[in-house]
């Protein structure tokens, strides 16, 4: 464990790429596979889940550092950690160990999970005793599965490509699954990844492992520089951006897998889908979007996180909430690796398939075509009535790369303009890593009657913390601190002075919200200084921002 957190406060204390890179390959040069296993795990952006409860956790703290709870929140609200302000707060250890961090994970914190509140408490009392003041940060983050640092999963590939002299794209391939919630990645698991390269890794024919995911970059530039940028519009191919789960249709060897972008393996949450995919040919691999597809449209994302959330899958949410794959891409077929090969004889060999297969749960993602790049502009506004996002761009003599990269070919996204409204800031929250000490973390309501209505209120509707700069994250701050009505833990309630315009990507109805909408990824998109509380939007403002059922 000492010597993973001796490697988390330095990735943590340095913004420089090469520094960063430093630091990981020293830890990989003198880790055991064993340790080095779980410290890629958790890197490369394995998610631990929470091991004990927090309310536990806050309490031993508390009572081992001698604290009344008044003073104890206190703390945290000034650090705006809790694996910090515990790991500041608690007596030095009186029996140190510097065991691994395999063991640590494997024999002392995984065992906990689930144990009877008794066992974990002297569990946990027994194990912060052995660990420096220094060491305690990262294991209290992993039990609380907040464990996070700023190094890119590419950051790690790297590391482990020149660790072990391979190729990064081998080793990205590799890593493809590692991460996987549930995983216990072992001395196997590890050596799998850095092993040297042999003639037989191209052949997969009975493995369920998906390819590296190929990322887009987002265009923002005007129509009119098009043109000079990208060059003639039938040098691309143009699709929708549909807003759904990305995901990768493995079949190989009589069996099938459901892969998604964050490389957790959803087979099980779709089962209609496997059925799509047993269906297909050995040694076939499809990229796609999951979407819920009714009425021969897309419905919007809310109606498929049901599908997401849910852990029994009933015969009436199968059949109110249909799922089909929108393919988009084929990365393999008849065995062979596909990506090396331009995207337009991949999307040819993708259309036999569609016509062979000629599957409902499996459809094509139609092609869009204009005359030049104002007439797809023009198409693009319809976007939102559709129920996507925008456009994709592919270069049609793209190759299919590994992440966000251009060495392949270029993919962007042209998304639409966000949906936004004007809103009043009601709650903060202090934010966490250089943050900590700033309430940045916002809740926005909107008013529940048009001005002149009598007895209006603010309804809460969204929570954001992106789109401010420093500088005036450190004003609303400042003013948060004058303007504090009531405290509630970590969070305050403010007198309504601050009006923002807030930007989100989708709007839909959800019985889950006091307000009856939820949004999409809200952020920021300027701090409304000109105008006053009093004409900030209201919730039919709001809900006239909701697509018409069709």
């Amino acid at each position: 464990m000492r010597a993973f957190a001796a490697l988390y406060r330095a990735l943590d204390a340095t913004t420089s790429s090469l520094g960063k890179q430093a630091a990981l390959q020293a830890y990989l040069g003198q880790a055991s596979a064993r340790d080095a296993a779980w410290a890629v795990y958790f890197l490369a952006g394995g998610k631990p889940r929470q091991i004990v409860p927090v309310k536990l956790l806050r309490e031993l703290a508390q009572q081992a550092a001698g604290l009344p709870e008044w003073l104890f929140i206190e703390c945290y609200e000034s650090v705006g950690d809790l694996a910090e302000t515990i790991s500041l707060l608690l007596p030095p250890p009186d029996a140190p160990a510097d065991l691994g961090l395999a063991t640590w994970i494997e024999e002392h914190l995984l065992p906990m999970r689930g144990q009877p509140p008794q066992a974990q408490a002297e569990a946990l009392q027994s194990q912060w005793r052995m660990l420096e003041a220094q060491d305690r940060l990262v294991y209290f983050k992993l039990i609380t599965g907040a464990f996070r640092v700023g190094v890119s999963r590419l950051q790690v590939t790297q590391a482990l490509a020149v660790h072990a002299g391979l190729d990064a794209k081998r080793v990205a391939q590799r890593l493809m699954g590692y991460t996987h919630i549930g995983a216990r990645p072992g001395v196997a698991d590890f050596e799998a990844l850095v092993a040297p390269e042999s003639d037989s890794e191209q052949r997969r024919a009975t493995s369920g492992q998906p390819y590296p995911f190929f990322l887009a970059h987002p265009y923002n530039e005007p129509v009119l520089a098009m043109d000079a940028s990208l060059g003639p519009v039938d040098q691309w191919q143009v699709e929708w951006k549909w807003d759904g789960i990305r995901a990768q249709v493995v079949r190989r060897a009589g069996q099938a897998w459901l892969w998604s972008r964050g490389e957790e393996l959803v087979s099980d949450r779709f089962p209609e889908l496997m059925a799509m995919a047993q269906a297909l040919p050995d040694g076939t691999v499809v990229d796609g979007e999951i979407v819920v597809w009714r009425d021969g449209r897309v419905q919007p994302f809310a109606e498929l996180q049901k599908r997401i959330g849910r852990k029994t899958l009933s015969a009436r949410l199968l059949k109110d909430l249909p799922v089909v794959v929108l393919a988009y891409d084929l990365l393999e077929w008849q065995g062979q690796d596909l990506r090396t090969q331009p995207l337009a004889a991949r999307r040819a060999l993708l259309d036999e398939l569609l016509a062979q297969a000629n599957h409902p749960q499996l459809l094509d993602s139609p092609r869009l075509h204009g005359q030049d790049w104002a007439d797809l502009a023009r198409q693009r506004e319809a976007a939102r009535s559709l129920g996507v996002e925008g456009m994709m761009l592919k270069a049609r003599d793209s190759r299919y790369g590994v992440g966000r990269t251009k060495e392949s070919g270029v993919w962007w996204k042209w998304k639409i303009d966000p949906l936004s409204i004007d809103a009043v800031l009601i709650y903060a929250q202090r934010g966490h890593g250089r943050r900590a000490s700033l309430y940045s973390d916002y809740t926005f309501a909107v008013w529940d009657a048009e001005p002149g209505a009598p007895d209006r209120k603010l309804v809460p509707f969204a929570k954001a913390y992106s789109g401010l700069t420093d500088a005036e994250m450190a004003r609303v701050d400042a003013i948060i601190r004058k303007t504090t009505v009531e405290s509630f833990g970590p969070v305050r309630s403010v007198k309504p002075t601050l009006v923002f315009e807030l930007g989100f990507e989708g709007i839909s109805r959800s019985s889950r919200h006091k307000s009856g909408i939820a949004v999409r990824f809200p952020r920021m998109l300027r701090w409304r200084e000109d105008k006053p509380v009093d004409e900030a939007d209201s919730l039919d403002s709001l809900q006239a921002l909701l697509p018409a059922t069709p």
